[in-house]
C-alpha cells in the first residue's frame, strides 16, 4: 500500500539539511514501528521518496514524502504513532492513501507556495502593493543566475503564477518541477534590483506553504499533494 505523509518544519529543523531530513525519517519509522516495504537485492532500503528538497534555513508547512506499507492499523493511528517519537519542530499533518497509479510525490511536483516575510529592520522601504503589482505585470521579469559554468540571464516571469502583498508580506506561487524549479529568492533578488536595490544577505524569512501538483485539464489547476489521496482506517 502506498502512503503519502505531510509534515512540517519549523523552528532549529529548519536547519536540517535535505540528506539528514531523509535519514531522520528513516529512523522515525523504526522507531514508530511502521511495517514499511524495503527493496530488495543486497543492499535494501526503506521505500521511501521526497516530494521536493526544501533549502537549509526555510520553513515549512508543505512537506511531503510516500512511503510504502505491508500493514498498517489505519491513517490516524500511523500519524499518532510517528507523531509520538518526532523531535521538536517537526509534525506530522496528515497521511493518505495513495491510489496504486498515482505518481510519486518528487514526479508529481508542479508548483510550491512561499509566504516571505522580512526581518525587523530589513523591510524595504519601495516595497507596497503597488509596487508589487507593477513589477509583476511586467512582460519580463530579468534574473541573472550564477553558477561554476558562468552567468546567464532568464526570464522569471513565465515560472510566477501568483504574486501578493498582504500585511507587510509577500506570497508567492512559483514553478517548483524538476524542470523548472524557482527558488523565491530568485524572485525578491529581481524584486529589489528593479528598484535599484540589493538583497540583503539575512532579510528573508520564507516559509513554503504548500506543495501542488497540477491537475490535467484545459485550464491550469494547481492541487495540494495531499488531495492525491484518500483516508483510509
Amino acid at each position: 500500500m502506498k502512503i503519502r505523509i505531510q509534515f512540517s518544519k519549523h523552528g532549529v529543523m529548519k536547519f536540517i539539511g535535505h540528506l539528514d531530513i531523509m535519514r531522520y525519517f528513516q529512523k522515525a519509522m523504526r522507531r514508530a514501528g511502521i511495517d514499511i516495504a524495503y527493496s530488495g537485492g543486497f543492499s535494501p532500503h526503506q521505500i521511501m521518496s521526497f516530494a521536493a528538497p526544501l533549502g537549509v534555513g526555510m520553513e515549512s508547512d508543505g512537506e511531503y514524502m510516500d512511503i510504502e506499507v505491508h500493514s498498517h492499523q489505519g491513517a490516524s493511528a500511523m500519524q499518532e504513532a510517528l507523531n509520538a517519537v518526532m523531535a521538536d519542530g517537526i509534525r506530522i499533518l496528515s497521511v493518505r492513501a495513495l491510489p496504486d497509479k498515482t505518481p510519486n510525490a518528487m514526479a508529481s511536483v508542479a508548483a510550491a507556495g512561499y509566504l516571505v516575510r522580512f526581518r525587523d529592520g530589513y523591510v524595504p522601504d519601495f516595497l507596497n502593493k503597488d509596487t508589487l503589482m507593477r513589477f509583476y505585470e511586467k512582460s519580463r521579469i530579468p534574473f541573472l543566475k550564477k553558477t561554476k559554468k558562468g552567468e546567464h540571464m532568464l526570464d522569471l516571469k513565465p515560472s510566477v503564477y501568483e504574486l501578493n502583498f498582504d500585511q507587510g508580506a509577500v506570497y508567492m506561487l512559483v514553478d517548483a518541477s524538476s524542470s523548472g524549479n524557482i527558488k523565491p529568492g530568485a524572485v525578491m533578488e529581481a524584486l529589489y534590483r528593479e528598484y535599484g536595490e540589493e538583497l540583503p544577505q539575512f532579510a528573508l524569512e520564507i516559509t513554503r506553504l504548500e506543495t501542488y501538483y497540477r491537475k490535467a485539464g484545459e485550464v491550469p489547476e494547481f492541487v495540494p499533494l495531499r488531495e492525491a489521496g484518500e483516508d483510509f482506517s
